[in-house]
């Protein structure tokens, strides 16, 4: 087993990576390789926190865009990734791998009330904590909802698992000149608006030294890679 470069992650998943091919709900074999790459990292030692975007489910800014009121369909948002954290951290344990799920919104039945203490006493436990719910308020994104919480639990690094395999100029999808970034500062990011983060949290991390690594979760192992130091995607640091 290689070096670790960072030995207390805050992961991020995307919401709809873990739909696969079908870009709605939940596709168990992509979890099962997420899972894995996940338990990889806990055997070799690191401590994960994951955050679980919602998309595959709802997306409040987007889906509820001019039909519902903002605070109502963000409220179906951070349900959505209840769901999510629910079922991933459920294949998880199938693995043989401990986790908790903790809410930023009181839910006894389905999850624990997240507090930054209990969120450590599990990471130094072993277990994987997933954190459902995001900031637990509306107009703010799972994003931002990953860098703080990145920032409450000391995280080396926060880690964006998602569609893309960087930052690009412009959106490589509909612009195949783009130019893919190896590294960027804070400012440079956010100053020529590129889409690694919504600018909230790329302004948190920033204002807490909080290092982002953004990368393709196509290949689940990426998460391992990056965990032991390969040079992966794009990462957002200070200067």
């Amino acid at each position: 087993m290689s070096q670790l470069r960072y030995k207390r992650i805050l992961l991020k998943l995307s919401g709809e990576a873990l739909a696969g091919g079908a870009h709605h709900g939940l596709d168990f074999s992509v979890i099962g390789q997420v899972c894995q790459a996940i338990g990889d990292c806990v055997r070799a030692g690191v401590q994960v926190g994951v955050v679980i975007g919602g998309g595959n489910f709802w997306r409040g800014v987007k889906d509820g865009a001019d039909k519902m009121q903002r605070s109502h369909a963000d409220a179906m948002g951070m349900l959505a990734t209840v769901m999510n954290c629910l079922a991933v951290s459920d294949a998880l344990e199938k693995q043989g791998v401990d986790s908790r799920v903790l809410s930023a919104v009181e839910m006894p039945k389905f999850a624990e009330y997240f507090t930054r203490d209990l969120a450590h006493r599990y990471l130094k436990e072993g277990k994987v904590v997933f954190f459902a719910c995001g900031t637990g308020n509306p107009y703010f994104s799972t994003d931002t909802g990953a860098v703080l919480r990145g920032v409450e639990i000391e995280a080396d690094a926060v880690l964006l698992a998602k569609n893309v395999d960087g930052v690009y100029s412009a959106d490589p999808a509909k612009h195949p000149e783009a130019v893919k970034y190896d590294c960027l500062t804070y400012g440079e990011a956010l100053a020529k608006r590129l889409k690694a983060t919504d600018t909230t949290a790329m302004a948190l991390a920033m204002d807490n030294h909080m290092p982002l690594i953004v990368f393709a979760l196509k290949d689940p192992e990426n998460i391992l890679r990056v965990v032991q130091g390969e040079n992966i995607g794009t990462i957002v640091k200070e200067d």
